[in-house]
């Protein structure tokens, strides 16, 4: 075996962890991934699979570790390995490999890295004009960056708006879900003007105790995201067609946490809402044999 053969097995390798943090820790996202040509896969993985470890830094870091310094560790092991020098990680050699072969632009990634530091510091938004520009950083970015993976067709501003608003909504989706689990971690990512306009305090929130304040805020957040989720819808037919099925998917199964949180009188705090095998299967089992058939 030569050395290039040896190198395509790492990567091979690389992009498999990637995909494993994908199934385990995104199942919504991994059913619809499957929905592309088995080409677009690994790269979706990678930047699924970086996004979450970096998540993991910040979140859940081991006994004795420093979130900041490790943070750090990575944005400088990114960095060289987007100027060409070898990652210490699959996660992060798997990112750099895609941000190549896909001429994605390394901003964006740094964009990304920028938001997870001010996790370290920031754990309130006064507006939502302030959660939005975070929102970039951490989730717009993210869906900018699947497009050359994806393919557009299409007109590319449009697609490039609706990627971002796609990943505004997840990541609204994924606050109001888990609002009780952020507020553990010492985080409010709901803006306090919102709390204010439906009379609630933080401290309320901390109380885990359903108000009418407390559901007409959720309520009125849910209304929030399904809007992004509404104006991302315009532009997933300029994807290629063969990623138009995946997209529209994911965006389903994931607005049906939405629904499922409505479904409990918007309370989020006495159960973590999800999709259920079943809605997934009805979801999912057409739109695999439409992706099918649009590869054939």
């Amino acid at each position: 075996m030569n050395s290039a053969d040896g190198d395509e097995l790492n990567l091979a390798e690389d992009y498999r962890v990637c995909r494993q943090l994908n199934a385990r820790h995104g199942k919504t996202f991994y059913l619809a991934t499957a929905l592309l040509p088995p080409a677009k896969r690994p790269g979706i993985h990678a930047l699924y699979g970086f996004a979450r470890y970096a998540d993991d830094v910040i979140d859940l870091p081991g006994p004795g570790e420093d979130p900041a310094t490790r943070l750090a560790e990575l944005e400088s092991d990114v960095r060289a390995a987007l100027n060409g020098a070898r990652a210490g990680t699959a996660v992060v050699r798997a990112l750099a490999d895609t941000v190549r072969r896909y001429d994605i632009c390394p901003q964006l990634v740094y964009d990304f890295l920028a938001a997870m530091t001010l996790d370290l510091s920031v754990t309130r938004y006064q507006t939502f004009a302030d959660l939005r520009g975070y929102m970039w950083g951490s989730a717009a970015v993210i869906g900018v960056q699947v497009l050359p993976i994806l393919g557009v067709s299409g007109d590319p501003e449009l697609a490039r708006r609706a990627a971002g608003d796609l990943g505004i909504a997840f990541q609204l989706t994924n606050f109001i879900r888990d609002v009780a689990e952020d507020l553990a971690r010492g985080r409010v990512y709901l803006p306090l003007d919102s709390l204010a306009a439906h009379g609630v305090t933080v401290a309320e929130l901390h109380t885990g105790t359903m108000t009418p304040g407390i559901r007409a805020l959720i309520a009125a957040e849910s209304d929030r995201a399904r809007g992004f989720y509404d104006g991302a819808a315009v532009g997933i037919g300029e994807l290629d067609r063969d990623a138009q099925d995946c997209v529209r998917t994911a965006s389903r199964l994931y607005g049906g946490i939405l629904d499922e949180i409505e479904r409990a009188g918007y309370d989020v705090f006495n159960r973590r809402a999800r999709v259920g095998p079943g809605r997934r299967l009805r979801i999912g089992l057409p739109a695999y044999a439409r992706a099918v058939a649009a590869r054939r």
